[in-house]
């Protein structure tokens, strides 16, 4: 088991201006499984394989516990990495693609035996799995292989790129479970790469979130749900997303479609500041909105889809501000919905705002 240090690590591609990867600052536990999510072309795999070696560092440097392994080769870093497409070597038998980094390490073949037989009942891989070929497999049992793999060679950490994601919804959410329970029982530090933001709630001790190679936020998934440091993070955690609205700011707080936000003192003069002027941006979770009757006040809404959960419904629809319309989205009693087309009242409750600077996009 290993820590793992970022500092200031920045890849740039030839030919780029901005980087792939821009001065990421970030410790890992020893032990923890750390998530890194954000939407494609964040510079979450690139810092993924920044660490495995498999990319250059331009700038700023690797540590795995205190050694600098910046200009390590990969062979020699201590880690196995799980890919997106699995990587078996197809005419290899599972036993022989899970034995194959320890037969290049001349394991005896004891060892090799014990430890191959070991991952397979560690996985509740059936023995008679190990002599088949990849193709002979399903997604679930290749992917069981691929584990199996990183499994045998016991390494310093586990580096995962989407692992998940050639999996039908069903298998993914049982596969996710696995994985996150088998961590825990291996305890080898896990660096895990995913753009599903429910993946990465429901698997990471930490979540780290990238944007445009930028280290967003990094910490546990309740805190980032709760907390979330700035309106990108506030809109990609969270499903369905945040409502959010860049609205207008007075004396007394937001003017949130008719319906007055109040605010602290000390937000309306953060808001205001930086130039902010005269804005601020709110958001409410779609399970603090509520519908209402229409005498008491509330944002009308035009129903466009209602998505039935069972005991939950999610009703989506449009509003107005400021004469512009504007999608929003309300958690609600999934047994009394509304019908397509009807004109629904919303209304956040009280206190459950997050508020964000309208110019930078900072908590406030």
């Amino acid at each position: 088991m290993a820590t793992v240090t970022y500092a200031k690590a920045t890849r740039i591609y030839p030919g780029q201006t901005r980087p792939a990867v821009d001065s990421l600052d970030l410790q890992i536990a020893d032990g923890e499984f750390l998530v890194l999510v954000g939407p494609s072309g964040c510079g979450k795999s690139t810092s993924l394989r920044m660490l495995a070696g498999l990319e250059e560092i331009d700038q700023g440097a690797i540590y795995i516990d205190e050694t600098d392994v910046t200009n390590v080769p990969p062979k020699a870093r201590d880690i196995a990495m799980v890919f997106q497409n699995y990587a078996l070597y197809p005419h290899m038998t599972v036993y022989d693609n899970m034995a194959f980094a320890l037969k290049l390490r001349k394991t005896p073949k004891a060892e090799i035996d014990r430890r191959v037989k070991d991952a397979a009942r560690l996985l509740d891989m059936d023995e008679s799995l190990l002599t088949r070929k990849p193709k002979a497999l399903s997604g679930g049992q290749r992917q069981r292989v691929a584990m199996g793999r990183a499994i045998v060679r016991e390494p310093q950490v586990f580096l995962m790129d989407e692992p998940l994601s050639n999996l039908d919804a069903k298998l993914r959410v049982q596969t996710r479970a696995q994985i996150a329970a088998l961590q825990q029982r291996l305890g080898v530090t896990t660096v895990y790469v995913t753009h599903d933001q429910v993946e990465a709630m429901t698997m990471g001790d930490r979540v780290a979130v990238l944007l445009d190679g930028i280290l967003q936020q990094v910490d546990t998934p309740r805190e980032l749900y709760d907390h979330p440091g700035n309106k990108f993070v506030a809109g990609f955690i969270g499903s369905p997303a945040m409502n959010i609205r860049t609205v207008t700011l007075n004396q007394n707080g937001a003017d949130f479609g008719g319906m007055m936000v109040p605010l602290t003192r000390e937000q309306i003069a953060a808001a205001q500041a930086d130039g902010g002027e005269g804005k601020v941006t709110i958001g409410f979770r779609p399970e603090h909105c509520e519908l209402v009757g229409a005498s008491e006040g509330g944002l009308p809404m035009v129903v466009e889809l209602v998505e039935e959960l069972g005991s939950d419904a999610y009703v989506h629809g449009h509003a107005s501000f400021n004469g512009d319309t504007e999608t929003m989205v309300v958690r609600t009693d999934g047994r009394v919905v509304p019908r397509m087309g009807e004109t629904v009242f919303l209304r956040p409750r009280t206190g459950s705002q997050h508020v964000f600077h309208a110019a930078t996009g900072d908590r406030l």
